[in-house]
């Protein structure tokens, strides 16, 4: 099950250990004391209780971290370890289940790390979107604060391995590949357009109707090449300036220091020659599957120029 697997402290050291996510999250919270001293903060999807612990040491007077995982426990022994007790407070339940304990019914900010794969996989973000209608405070703050997606045309194809593979024909692997949004580091010399964003969530006003989407995308060449794939990415956002704090973001795009989120390619099923100033045009679809509640589906419609297009399905189950 989803929650059974965030049980597993492999997959919590691995995002611990992403420098780029785990400090992004420390600069944005540590960075903003002056708005956290004295506050209470929830954590939804607390985990490991890293983000719970850096909202304590910078001031928050209640933090509490809601999981419905069993990493709770080894996270309270942590919590404990670091005589953090006092102040941060783990829960094992669903945030839909959960109650504030007595006598709270509001929190001042709400940190989480929810992002998944393409940013969407997993479908954490309704959770979020839930905590926040039941229990954010009028002028209260979420950090993140936004997300953007970004959508780049590259000439990378990892399935051009199957062509030969010790000198076998592997031919018959590459269309069900070619069916599956991959998960991978591109390299950035492989791209031959700048990155643009087709899609920005705004964590105080985004719902959970946004969260499936279609979008259109214009990509101009700034290079020669074959494009072969399409590459999803996004930012995260912390920006708290309206309330008088800092802000600070970080990046998953292929010229970025790789995260655990790497980039998601879209292979593409006829590629196309591209030369400098050459548009890539079309739009791109975003919506939950209906078999695997946190999986999600991707539509792209491509064009280049005024030539003809073409449509691709693509899963991310």
């Amino acid at each position: 099950s989803y929650f059974a697997s965030y049980a597993r402290l492999g997959i919590h050291e691995e995002m611990l250990a992403d420098h780029i996510r785990t400090d992004g999250y420390r600069q944005a919270i540590e960075g903003n004391t002056a708005l956290l001293q004295g506050k209470v903060v929830l954590d939804v999807g607390s985990g490991s209780g890293i983000l719970s612990m850096f909202a304590a040491r910078a001031g928050a007077r209640i933090v509490i971290g809601v999981d419905a995982s069993d990493i709770i426990g080894p996270a309270r022994a942590v919590v404990q370890l670091n005589r953090l007790s006092d102040t941060v407070q783990l829960y094992h339940s669903t945030v839909e289940e959960f109650v504030l304990p007595s006598p709270l019914d509001k929190v001042d900010v709400i940190i989480s790390e929810w992002m998944g794969y393409a940013l969407l996989y997993e479908s954490m973000l309704p959770t979020l979107l839930t905590a926040r209608d039941r229990f954010l405070a009028p002028g209260g703050a979420i950090l993140p604060s936004a997300t953007s997606l970004l959508l780049a045309g590259s000439s990378h194809d990892r399935l051009a391995f199957f062509s030969d593979v010790y000198g076998f024909d592997y031919a018959p692997f590459v269309e069900p590949n070619r069916a599956e949004a991959s998960v991978e580091l591109i390299p950035p010399e492989t791209l031959l357009t700048p990155s643009t964003v087709f899609r920005t969530f705004d964590m105080l006003t985004v719902t959970n109707d946004d969260l499936d989407f279609t979008a259109p995308f214009t990509l101009t060449a700034t290079g020669a090449g074959l494009l072969r794939s399409l590459i999803v990415h996004f930012d995260t956002e912390f920006d708290l300036t309206p309330q008088g704090g800092k802000a600070n973001r970080f990046r998953t795009a292929p010229e970025s220091p790789p995260t655990h989120w790497k980039q998601t390619a879209l292979y593409l099923r006829r590629p196309r020659e591209l030369g400098p100033g050459d548009v890539v045009s079309g739009q791109i679809s975003f919506s939950r599957n209906r078999t695997y509640e946190r999986g999600y589906d991707f539509a792209v419609t491509v064009q280049v120029n005024d030539g003809a297009s073409d449509t691709q399905l693509f899963g991310m189950n």
